[in-house]
């Protein structure tokens, strides 16, 4: 049996191909003034204390001026001697260009307290990517009476001759304060400044040192 159906024609709807609503221009971006250091905080002020040892306080004394004018005039940072509780305290201003300027004076006056020169440790403020590391004798190798006594002769050498030799090939500068051993610099070059310093310390001549210190200077020269 045939079917008497007749079939019904689909109606298709067409859209057109503009759209609707025409997307107006999205309005220009904001311009914010960058935030100044007591805004980040929600107007409250940062401090840093630096402790003065005993030893440190009447070279601090001669060089305060040289340490207050950078801080104060450059860095736009507030400092004072709190001779009650012995220590430097510094906080920031309402013009402080930037806030890690107040990590950086703390991290100078510490460098002042452990031995540096204010020449040497004014660099910190100045240059980015220098740090400070800080270890002892006994760290490297037990010794004692003068074994240990001969260790920091050995550091030292006659009229300070070692020192200056692995400062100079390693553009560092080295505080050797009893067993205790600060060096200020670089990353890399703590890192040669101090192998060399514990060669020493473990018994090494000074000539062995320098042969190699003159070989890893060389060998720097040509990287950079």
């Amino acid at each position: 049996m045939q079917s008497t159906e007749v079939p019904v024609s689909m109606e298709v709807e067409t859209v057109s191909s503009k759209t609707v609503t025409e997307i107006g221009t999205l309005p220009p971006k904001p311009q914010f003034d960058p935030l100044k250091p007591h805004e980040m905080n929600d107007g409250r002020v940062q401090f840093r204390k630096v402790s003065v040892p005993p030893h440190r306080y009447s070279p601090l004394k001669k060089a305060w001026m040289e340490i207050y004018t950078p801080i104060y005039d450059q860095m736009k940072i507030d400092i004072r001697m709190n001779l009650k509780a012995r220590k430097v305290e510094l906080k920031t201003r309402a013009d402080t260009p930037d806030v890690s300027n107040l990590q950086k004076c703390a991290d100078f006056v510490h460098a002042f307290m452990l031995g540096f020169d204010v020449i040497d440790a004014i660099a910190l403020l100045r240059v980015d990517e220098l740090y400070v590391e800080s270890f002892e004798i006994k760290d490297v190798k037990t010794l004692r009476g003068e074994h240990l006594s001969r260790a920091i002769g050995r550091l030292s050498g006659k009229a300070g001759k070692t020192k200056f030799a692995i400062e100079n090939a390693t553009k560092t500068r080295i505080v050797i304060a009893d067993t205790k051993i600060h060096i200020l610099g670089s990353f890399a070059n703590i890192k040669i400044a101090r192998d060399s310093l514990c060669s020493l310390i473990l018994g090494s001549p000074a000539g062995k040192v320098y042969s190699k210190l003159r070989a890893v200077t060389a060998r720097l020269a040509e990287r950079f």
